[in-house]
């Protein structure tokens, strides 16, 4: 049965005291001051070397990618190096990933960049060495510094909660708030360019009243519901970046009486963001699919590693519209589906 080791900074001496090479250049980026924040081996098999590295290794998003990652591994006979950043947006510490995974010899590196651009320069490192670069989730900028893109289509999932949240409104005027992710971050500027399309409406757009950044964090949706609240408060319609954003626009709008005659709509799929809609705290989101971008991105790389075909270009991995309020003309699935196909 193969095992998982956890390196800790006493293990990571202790192997390369005692020679045993390949398990130390597994974690060399694990460990205070090195920038990542989780660094793992399976050497339970000689197999391919696989490298993953996601943001961070708390986010159930990345949990459940590792989970799929693992398991591929595991029935391919493929050796899974993993290793995550501190915090989302640890860039050094996913160079510092990629550096260990070069010289650890992986046939390949699966990665979702916290940074897409300041990510580049290391990918490019590893391109050169042979090395297949594939993102999940998330694409470089520009989207030609991996050789293959796995991940849901944002524009997409943004497009889906858009139409339905304009199907929902039936008519009525809509005075809508958007709590996105940050600045320039790719997978943010899709999801919400895609709702306003869905919706039909542009950036300039009187119906558009607020537009806060929220990090995907529940502490700081709460925080941007408020604040749009205080600036527009006929606000009808809230879509955002993700589940957490959502679940604390919902406590903003409840302590001011408005959760039942606000609609509110987002991204992400995760089980408790899908038992939200259930519930009826967010009528509907767009469900992604964290385990199969990780499956099939270890597929490629062991398809790489036998015949020498690298996997290039965009894979879509899927998404669905979730809801139990079902909108002519808007496919969906209801959250029973949605639980079934939940992570986290």
């Amino acid at each position: 049965m193969p095992r998982t080791i956890r390196l800790t900074p006493s293990l990571i001496r202790a192997a390369a005291c005692t020679g045993i090479a390949a398990l130390a250049l597994t974690a060399c980026g694990s460990g205070s001051g090195s920038g990542s924040g989780s660094d793992s081996a399976d050497n339970g098999s000689d197999g391919v070397k696989v490298g993953l590295i996601t943001k961070t290794d708390t986010n159930p998003f990345f949990v459940k990618m590792k989970e799929g990652a693992e398991k591929a591994a595991k029935e391919s006979g493929a050796q899974l190096i993993s290793s995550a950043g501190k915090f989302d947006g640890d860039n050094a510490g996913q160079v510092t990933a990629i550096e260990n995974m070069i010289a650890a010899g992986v046939k390949g590196i699966l990665i979702t960049p916290s940074d897409s651009k300041a990510i580049v320069p290391a990918l490019a490192k590893a391109r050169a060495k042979g090395i297949l670069v594939i993102a999940l989730d998330s694409p470089t900028d520009p989207e030609s510094a991996v050789d293959a893109l796995f991940a849901t289509d944002n524009v997409r999932a943004g497009e889906m909660i858009g139409s339905y949240a304009k199907a929902s409104m039936k008519g009525k005027k809509a005075k809508i708030a958007t709590l996105d992710l940050a600045p320039g971050v790719a997978v943010g500027v899709q999801r919400h360019n895609g709702f306003l399309k869905g919706f039909g409406v542009g950036e300039k757009d009187p119906a558009l009243v607020c537009s806060q950044d929220t990090g995907g964090d529940q502490a700081k949706g709460q925080t941007a519901m408020e604040n749009c609240l205080q600036k527009a408060p006929g606000i009808n319609v809230v879509y955002t970046i993700n589940e957490p954003a959502a679940l604390g626009a919902y406590t903003a709008l409840k302590a001011k009486g408005r959760e039942k005659d606000v609609l509110i709509v987002s991204v992400d799929g995760g089980c408790t963001g899908t038992r939200a809609v259930k519930e009826g705290k967010i009528a509907a989101t767009s469900q992604q699919y964290p385990l199969k971008m990780a499956a099939e991105g270890v597929g490629a790389v062991v398809k790489y590693a036998g015949n020498g075909r690298k996997a290039t270009g965009y894979t879509d991995t899927g998404v669905s519209l979730i809801t139990d309020k079902a909108q002519a003309g808007v496919t969906s699935k209801d959250t029973a589906y949605g639980l079934d196909n939940c992570w986290g």
